[in-house]
Formats: structure tokens, sequence, C-alpha cells
């Protein structure tokens, strides 16, 4: 029980995903015939399939389905990540994972925000996917000494929001009038902004380096570029969006089409061209292509044996086809995921005889009886054999690099794919971010332990596993 009159970070982050999903809204208007296309899409599948719903009901993600969502921003500097990372930390979100895009031909790096408990996670799955640009990466030392003038003289936070953030940090939370205010100075950083910084030379060469390097240079803020929502049917979906008038990317990232989806499958629909008055220019005048709509589809989060798997078969099609995916060839691309993922187990018992996917396990009304009996099994197996313990997938909540760069180059545009000669850098990410980013697979695993140790207790036993 919460006695300190602080408002829980959870339900901070829950009314905040509202106000930005809101705020978005209103600015990408496509965004919401997404959000009605996903819904009618999720009620059809649910309805199609019983078993799918079920399995929702008993892991609780059919009560977070209808507001799940994750976003995007680019940031510029060290100094923006870290105070990104605190603001975050107000809503109980945190990093997990690290992302190299720059081996995809694209400068930056990641991590994504989020809840790191499952039963924060069913409060709000509200997470951020935050890329900070590597300026090292710009050749011409000119132009990469323009941006981080730039990039210096800005600030994306509002002072409120900074003392906010200051003020739950030394008093260990937010009251409700100040949460409130909070998540109305916090979506100000990620607000679009049509007045850009650069005028509109400085843009042309900040452009012709790399599209995202004018995205995240060339504004007062790394406005939110895209908001996501969740999925039951990926392929409905891209095959519905003509229907309604958006046009979809030709290639659904991630894996395959599955009985039993694994990991995380994207699609997206192509960036707005927006107007912008760059500096010197009395009107809106000129034009600024970033933001896009996109929709996911989240499966079963994969172990090491299961990731290294998944990653083996996917640069096996990707080297089958010898070529980036696009429109083009699609279908060969698609075709040649399938006949590769068929060496992936399609059913979660197999995932889990293997070692493939982690899981939360669950008593049931059988295991309640068998315990008052004194008749249940002491082994998991025999517990899940005999109908005593039932296994559902845990939902992956992060993110897949490949798939990640397949969005921003669709987006950005298949001509603007770069070569970088560059290794990943996750101690200087750490040192830009001011800590350390969570192991996304411990975090899994800890889930998994916790749900095992919660039905020995519930049947009397010492310990499960």
């Amino acid at each position: 029980m919460n006695t300190s009159g602080f408002v829980d970070p959870s339900q901070i982050r829950a009314q905040f995903s509202s106000a930005m999903s809101a705020m978005y809204r209103a600015e990408v208007p496509l965004y919401g015939d997404l959000l009605d296309l996903v819904a009618d899409t999720n009620a059809q599948a649910l309805a199609g399939s019983a078993a799918l719903k079920q399995q929702l009901e008993w892991t609780g993600e059919i009560e977070r389905l209808a507001m799940e969502r994750h976003g995007a921003i680019r940031v510029g500097t060290a100094e923006e990540l870290s105070t990104i990372r605190r603001l975050f930390a107000v809503m109980g979100m945190q990093p997990v994972g690290y992302y190299d895009l720059s081996s995809a031909g694209v400068p930056v790096h990641s991590t994504a925000f989020r809840a790191v408990h499952e039963a924060e996670l069913q409060v709000s799955p509200f997470r951020v996917f935050t890329s900070l640009l590597r300026l090292e990466l710009i050749e011409d030392e000119a132009l990469r000494a323009l941006a981080a003038e730039i990039l210096a003289k800005r600030d994306i936070f509002t002072p409120r929001a900074r003392a906010l953030i200051e003020q739950c940090e030394a008093q260990g939370g937010l009251n409700a009038a100040d949460a409130e205010e909070f998540v109305k100075e916090a979506l100000e950083t990620f607000r679009w902004h049509t007045q850009a910084t650069v005028t509109a030379a400085e843009y042309d060469r900040l452009h012709g380096q790399h599209r995202l390097i004018a995205d995240v240079v060339a504004f007062n803020g790394p406005h939110i570029n895209h908001l996501t929502p969740r999925t039951l049917d990926i392929d409905e979906v891209q095959a519905s969006m003509p229907k309604r008038g958006i046009t979809p990317k030709a290639v659904v990232e991630g894996p395959p089409r599955r009985q039993c989806p694994i990991l995380l499958r994207q699609t997206s629909f192509k960036a707005l061209q927006e107007a912008v008055a760059f500096v010197g220019q009395s009107s809106a005048a000129g034009s600024h292509t970033a933001r896009f709509g996109e929709i996911e589809q989240r499966g079963a989060a994969l172990t090491p044996a299961g990731r290294a798997l998944y990653d083996r078969l996917l640069n096996e099609a990707r080297d089958d086809l010898g070529e980036f995916p696009n429109e083009a060839n699609a279908q060969r691309y698609a075709d040649l995921l399938e006949q590769r993922f068929e060496a992936f187990p399609d059913s979660y018992p197999a995932m889990r005889r293997e070692g493939l996917a982690y899981f939360r396990y669950f008593v049931t009304e059988a295991g309640k009886a068998a315990r008052r009996d004194g008749t249940a099994p002491r082994n998991l197996d025999a517990l899940i054999e005999a109908g005593h313990v039932h296994f559902e997938p845990l939902v992956y909540e992060d993110f897949l690099p490949v798939s990640a760069a397949g969005i921003f180059q669709s987006n950005l545009g298949d001509d603007a794919q770069v070569s970088y000669n560059a290794t990943s850098n996750q101690q200087a990410f750490h040192a830009a971010l001011g800590a350390t980013v969570h192991d996304e697979l411990a975090l899994y695993a800890q889930t998994q332990c916790r749900s095992l140790a919660e039905c020995a207790r519930e049947l009397g036993l010492e310990a499960l596993g």
C-alpha cells in the first residue's frame, strides 16, 4: 500500500501514454486510422480464436492490449540522453537492451525505456525506443562541428519538467497534482515543431549526409516520430491498410507468419511530408519527411538459444535474397523466410522442451485440488502433464535491431542506405546515458523464475525448475 501520497510511477506512465496518444493523433490523423484498423483486426482475431483469447486471459495481456503502445525518439547529445533517462525514471521506465544500428546504415545506437517487472507492465506496457545520434560517424568535419554547435544551443526540456524531475529524485515521487503537471510538461519534449533551428541551406547539408541526421539536428526537440499500437494479426493489417487508403511498406519486418508468433513483427506506412519554416523564412515554405505510422505484433520472448537460432535463420534468408528487402522482391523474401524458419519449432510445448522461449507458469484448479488431496506430482514436467500447471509464453517486450533498421530505412527512403565503418560502442552509450542498460534476457529469466516460485508456493513445494 502506498502511504507516501505519491502516485505510483506506473500510473504516471499510463497517464503519459494516453496523453501522448491523444497528441500524436491530433498531429498525425492517419494514426487514428491505424488505431481503428488495429481495434477491428484484434476484435476479429479474438472472435475467430477461442484459444488465443484464453491465452491472453491467462497472461493478463487482454487487459493491456488496447492501451499498448511504443514510441520512438532520436536525441542528439549525451546530456539529452541522460536527462531523458531521468524523465522516464519518473514514470518507472528503465533502459533495457543496447541496439547498434550503424552496421545497418543508420548512424545511431539505441535503448528501449520500459517497465521491467511483469506487474508494472500489466498496468502500462508503454515503451519508448530511444536513439542517440553518433556524431562521430559524420565524416565531414565541418558538418560534424556545425551539427554539434546547433545541438548545443537547444534545450529539449521545459524548465518546469527539469524541476519536477529533480523534485521526484529528491523526494522519491510525485503527488497527484505534480504528476499531472509533469505529464503536461514532459509532453512538450515530444511535440512536433514546424519551426526549424537551421537555414534551408544547412538543412540540405545535413540531409545530404543522412536524412536521419537532419531529423535529429534541425529541430527544437525529438518529436515522437511514430507511435505504435499492437495487433494480434499483422498480416491482416498489412492486407487491410490499402483498403483504408494507407500504403504499407513492402515487407513485414521480423520472423515470418507462424501459428505460435515469436519476438516481434512490424510494418509501417511511409513517412509524411510536413511543412517546415527554416531560419530566415517568413512562412513554412520548406518540408521535412520523418514521422510515420507503425503497427507491431508481439510474440514469445526467446532464450539465448532461441535468439541464436532466430538470428541464424534470419541471416540465412537474407543471404539467400542477396539484396535489401524491397517492394520488388517482397514475395521472394517472404518465401525464403518461410523456408528457413521451418527449422524453428512452431508449437509452444516444443519451444519449451527445447529451451527456446521463456514462459510464465500458473497453477490450475486441478493443481490446487491435488494439493488439498496430497496427490500432486513433485516435478514440473509431471505437473504439466497432469494438468496441474499451465504455461504460456512470455510476451517479447523489446526490439530487434535488424527490424528497427528496416523500418528506419523504409521511411527514410531505400536510396538512403549508407555504409558506416563503425563498431558497436556500448561503453560510450552507457557513458552518455549515465547508467548501464538492463539485459533483457535476464529480465525474462527473472519473470519466469518468479512464476515458478509462485507455483511452488501454491503447491506447497520447495522449488520447481
